[in-house]
């Protein structure tokens, strides 16, 4: 009788012992399944962020930084700098932001060893990925291949500017801004002179190898000056819906703010 008792109390002791690991499994399943949730919501759900409410002297001096970063060859730092734009400065979700620029940088990066046209264009994949995603985490329903062509047509138009007339660059960046930001031409031309002017300081410093960390200073305060330009830009004017797609695929785009996606780095 005492052997009976002793092996059921033996048994109740060891069966809360014995679905421990049944729990524990729950446990870890329950969690991997709210991570991969938050992943997935992370990476892929539509945020409609407004994009448009970027502190305007932090993102010139986080570009300059890229600018720096893509001229020393330093990918890794590019990525990095690029990811802390994109959340902080666009409210990109944590995953998604090191997911943008990753193929940002990647973008950036494949074109600086281009020497043709076709080279360049090797970066388009990259540029549409890295787009897809502003658009989908952005309140702005730009054209998506349009914006990338011509993201990438400035880049071009900076890399091989003598072939190009005075003004090409400004136009350039401006009509890409267009595009992006759903504005008028008028609204960034200011923004894309200032930005182009920059970029062709740095050149012409690096070309006479007297570049140094008071010419950087002066760019950055021009690119601070840029996004000063496109903040006043997007607040005169009022709120505006992205762009409604209307019967038979046509759409329409109404008056009013653009949002400001990034542009990472410097192409050249």
């Amino acid at each position: 009788m005492h052997t009976t008792r002793h092996a059921s109390l033996r048994g109740l002791r060891r069966y809360p012992t014995a679905a421990r690991p049944g729990r524990s499994r729950r446990t870890i399943l329950v969690a991997l399944l709210l991570l991969i949730g938050y992943a997935a919501a992370d990476l892929f759900w539509p945020w409609h962020r407004d994009l448009s409410r970027f502190d305007l002297i932090a993102t010139g001096t986080l570009e300059t930084r890229m600018w720096r970063s893509y001229y020393d060859r330093r990918p890794v730092s590019l990525f990095l700098e690029l990811a802390q734009t994109l959340r902080t400065q666009y409210r990109f979700p944590w995953l998604r932001s090191y997911v943008g620029a990753y193929y940002g940088a990647s973008a950036a990066f494949t074109f600086k060893e281009g020497k043709q046209r076709s080279d360049y264009e090797k970066a388009l994949s990259a540029l549409r990925t890295y787009f897809t995603l502003i658009h989908n985490t952005g309140d702005r329903n730009f054209d998506m291949a349009r914006t990338t062509r011509l993201e990438l047509e400035w880049w071009i138009v900076h890399r091989e500017h003598d072939r190009y007339g005075p003004d090409a660059l400004t136009n350039a960046c401006a009509e890409a801004a267009v595009s992006l930001y759903m504005v008028s031409a008028n609204a960034t031309r200011e923004h894309g002179r200032l930005r182009a002017q920059a970029m062709l300081l740095r050149d012409a410093h690096a070309e006479a190898g007297d570049m140094t960390d008071a010419d950087w200073a002066i760019i950055e305060s021009m690119l601070h000056q840029s996004y000063q330009s496109l903040s006043h830009a997007v607040s005169s004017l009022p709120p505006r819906k992205a762009g409604r797609e209307l019967r038979g695929g046509r759409r329409f785009v109404e008056q009013g703010t653009a949002t400001f996606p990034p542009q990472g780095g410097s192409p050249g």
